[in-house]
């Protein structure tokens, strides 16, 4: 194996979803730096790996840092795992990858599982820009107060949550975003009782509430990002679209207007039909 440190994703609860090219890199490294060597364990022993583990987390010290050092100094090999997913993601490494990057030694990236990209590919909401906020502050006030700045983001939200603070988060949610915000709770993903919920927040609360199992396992919460307030039409605007509806379907002169103007066909088409109605009154 080429020298340097490998950042491995692993499952997030399947042991199916382990890669190929994952479980040779872990076979064949000089070294394991395991979030939680106990963890780790039973996904090592499932697949018959026997590299040695040592622990790296965000409180290790020094010394586990200089270990790491000598083996890749020395021309060796080192993964990173964390407890599940993809390290660094929500989880401890940043500051490892950082040291073997600044020392000149290669980094490594081998994707797979990601709670929070799983979740989203699922949710139903918009994936085409969103923000991952990871987890919130515990504490209730700079929880709500970390939403309260988030609550004008009009890109869809992605949050981690441990499951006995999961009620209290959906209020705060609903204090911040307002009750009929559209989010998705997806609970225990690829694992036996995977449950994923889309509805208002208000009615995600309830379900939680009224059912201590959901209140169990791991949590990712995604929110709709603030609606986009309709711009008006201005007076020229409003002109052309009159104009070419009259050369036009409703439906094809919206689309044209909507493409020079950069609003929305519905809200272009919405103006029309209301204006023929006044007119034919």
């Amino acid at each position: 194996m080429n020298s340097g440190l490998y950042v491995v994703a692993t499952p997030i609860g399947n042991f199916g979803d382990m890669s190929q090219r994952a479980i040779e890199v872990l076979q064949n490294v000089d070294l394991i730096a395991a979030e939680d060597t106990r963890h780790s364990q039973r996904l090592l022993q499932f697949f018959a790996i026997e590299t040695p583990a040592m622990a790296y987390h965000d409180h290790s010290d020094d010394r586990a840092l200089h270990r790491i050092g000598q083996c890749l100094a020395g021309g060796g090999s080192v993964a990173l795992v964390s407890d599940a997913g993809t390290p660094l993601i929500s989880d401890p490494g940043y500051r490892l990858v950082r040291y073997a990057q600044d020392s000149g030694f290669a980094v490594y990236p081998l994707p797979g599982p990601c709670a929070a990209i799983a979740a989203l590919s699922v949710s139903g909401l918009p994936t085409d820009r969103f923000l991952f906020e990871g987890f919130l502050p515990a504490r209730d006030g700079a929880r709500s107060n970390r939403l309260a700045a988030l609550a004008a983001e009009a890109t869809t939200l992605i949050f981690y949550e441990a499951p006995h603070r999961i009620e209290a988060c959906l209020q705060s949610m609903i204090e911040a975003f307002g009750g009929d915000r559209e989010a998705v709770m997806a609970r225990e993903i690829t694992k036996t009782f995977e449950t994923i919920r889309r509805g208002p927040l208000v009615e995600l609360a309830e379900f939680v509430s009224g059912d201590s199992n959901q209140r169990k396992g791991e949590i990712v919460l995604m929110v709709a990002g603030k609606p986009r307030g309709e711009q008006a039409l201005d007076a020229d605007v409003a002109k052309l679209l009159l104009r070419l509806s009259q050369e036009l379907p409703a439906k094809q002169a919206a689309a044209v207007v909507a493409d020079y103007s950069g609003l929305r066909k519905k809200q272009l088409y919405d103006y029309l039909v209301s204006a023929k109605h006044q007119l034919a009154e």
